[in-house]
Parts: structure tokens; sequence; C-alpha cells
């Protein structure tokens, strides 16, 4: 039996045959990432935060002069915070040297009491109010503006670390592995902003933007 020829109305059902299986794969691409935008945990969660900012939940505190706030007590101003454990060797010490900066490009409105700089701890039991004044000590803090605090029980610590996606992985040496990066919290209490740690420039941008308006 002779073998039937491809005709052109043939090779065109083919040809539109893999260009809807080929959009219906982007489209499930773009679905689970955000429209392309997302390939990686950690860009997913800043797009996401980008697009629906969240409100923080209010947790008490007790800082490096060993005061007691709730972190509800700080909405009206603008936070800028990272997470740190006072023994870390590396990113901590990279997001002080930042958190330092920070104080010098965004003097005024620190002045003014609408920014507030707030380094929390994840490792509270060891990183008691004094641990946490010798932390901003070593990090070159020019004493205003910037303060250190850590969550007084599990839960609220639990609470912090879901609502603004921080993950920490006890290492093998008695320390952690920790993602690192700078959160961005508006006058409402809502996190807005994930930036990369040294990245300063937007960090000011952001802030200056959102008192502008």
């Amino acid at each position: 039996m002779q073998a039937q020829r491809s005709g052109p109305m043939s090779v065109l059902r083919t040809l539109l045959a893999s260009l809807v299986l080929l959009g219906a794969g982007g489209a499930i691409i773009a679905g689970l990432t955000d429209g392309f935008q997302a390939f990686t945990t950690e860009t997913a969660r800043r797009v996401k935060v980008r697009a629906a900012p969240q409100l923080m939940p209010a947790v008490a505190l007790e800082t490096d002069s060993g005061k007691r706030i709730n972190l509800a007590d700080l909405r009206g101003k603008w936070l800028v915070v990272d997470f740190i454990y006072t023994r870390c060797v590396s990113y901590c010490l990279a997001l002080g040297s930042e958190f330092a900066q920070l104080q010098d490009s965004l003097a005024g409105a620190l002045a003014s009491g609408t920014l507030q700089l707030l380094s929390i701890s994840f490792d509270p039991q060891h990183d008691t109010p004094s641990q946490l004044a010798g932390y901003l000590q070593r990090s070159g803090s020019r004493g205003s503006g910037w303060l250190a605090a850590r969550p007084l029980n599990n839960n609220d610590l639990n609470r912090l670390k879901q609502a603004f996606g921080i993950v920490v992985i006890a290492d093998e040496f008695g320390g952690y592995e920790h993602n690192a990066a700078i959160q961005l919290v508006d006058p409402q209490g809502r996190l807005v902003e994930i930036v990369d740690p040294d990245d300063q420039a937007r960090v000011v941008q952001v802030i200056s933007r959102g008192m502008a308006q």
C-alpha cells in the first residue's frame, strides 16, 4: 500500500498544533513564575511583596538598651529592617556596615523621626541587650535612628520569620545559615519591598519616593 504523502494542509495543521502546545506551555511557565519574573523562591517572594504588600505582625521586642517595644509602636514611620545574629561573621557584619552607611545617607529622615533602622535578632537566647549593643558598636553605628532588638519568645520569632520570609538553618559550627536582605516597611506597617543587602541606592530610592507621595 502506497504511503500517503503529506500535503500543505497537513503541514499547516502540524505547525498550528505545535504553536498551540508551545503557547500552553508558555502560559503554564508564566503562571508558575509570576509572568516570567520569578525563577527562584527568593525572586518570587520579592515579586509577591511588591504586588501585594503584607501587614507585619504586632510582636513585642526588647531593644539593645533593654527597653520593651512593640513592632506596632513603630507604625507611622518607614522601617528599614534586617535580620541578624550577633555571632555571625559573614552576612551580618556586611549588613551592619550597610546600615551604618544608611545612617549617613538617610540622616535627614532619621533625624525627623520619619524613619527607623531596625536589626532583629533571630537568636534571642544568646543575643541579650548587651550583645545587641555590642553588635551596633562593632558595626559602626552613629548612635541615632538604629535599634537592634530581639523577640521575647519563640512564638513571636516564628511569626516574624514567616511574615518577613526569613529562612534560618543551624549549621555544624553552632551558627546559622540564613537569607540576607533589607526589608522595607511602610508607615502603615506593611512590607512593601525586599532589597539586596548591598543595594543602598534602591533603599534610598524607595524611601524617598514613598515619603514624597
